[in-house]
């Protein structure tokens, strides 16, 4: 899995709260949304630093530890990662994007067991958060269970039909399956509605050898 790209769908969530965020006076917030801006810019030392100023002032902010977990997985920085979801998680226990990213980093390590709990109680918290059944679907297949895999995908592409990327992901499971045509069908569908030109460019790759 890809823990470098977030998902739009998250990033999208986390743009809404900071939005929120920078109509309040809080000092705190300010940094956070300062912090938000400087991810969007690819700064992300400097995004790091915001979120963490916005911490020592609201110590007590789950979406703080959120947003500074999603910059840490921006930079592979997993064991960083995963202690700021950790925290969210304590301070919010119903975070489900908190759960979905300790999962993201949980699986860069190749914990896949631990990431498959991690996602599964997102989609309980959040049960139309799409990327988490993406998510855990990527985990099933790396550990080789490939059906329980490609329902995970399907029903991500069921709840956001938009996602390029799982389509891209049922369609490496459907290859490693021998569903040649069905592998095929995704990838197309994949580089037809990708707007990340590396999706877009693995895919074809991919389409292009079966």
């Amino acid at each position: 899995m890809k823990v470098r790209r977030i998902s739009l769908f998250i990033f999208g969530l986390l743009m809404a709260l900071l939005t929120v965020m920078a109509g309040c006076t809080s000092e705190a917030q300010q940094h956070a949304v300062q912090g938000n801006e400087y991810y969007q810019q690819g700064k992300y030392d400097d995004a790091i630093s915001e979120y963490g100023k916005a911490i020592e002032l609201e110590p007590a902010n789950a979406g703080f530890y959120l947003g500074r977990g999603n910059v840490y997985l921006k930079k592979g920085l997993l064991q960083s990662a995963e202690r700021d979801f950790d925290k969210a998680i304590q301070l919010d226990p119903g975070m489900a994007l908190a759960y979905n990213g300790r999962g993201m980093a949980y699986g860069g390590q190749m914990q896949y067991d631990k990431a498959i709990v991690d996602f599964s109680k997102a989609i309980e918290l959040a049960p139309k958060l799409a990327v988490a059944y993406d998510n855990r679907g990527l985990m099933y297949r790396n550990k080789y269970e490939y059906d329980i895999s490609i329902a995970d995908f399907t029903k991500a592409i069921e709840l956001d039909p938009t996602l390029a990327k799982a389509y891209f992901n049922r369609g490496l499971a459907y290859d490693r399956i021998g569903e040649i045509e069905l592998a095929r069908a995704d990838l197309i569908k994949c580089i037809e509605i990708s707007t990340d030109p590396s999706l877009t460019k693995a895919a074809k790759e991919l389409e292009e050898r079966l």
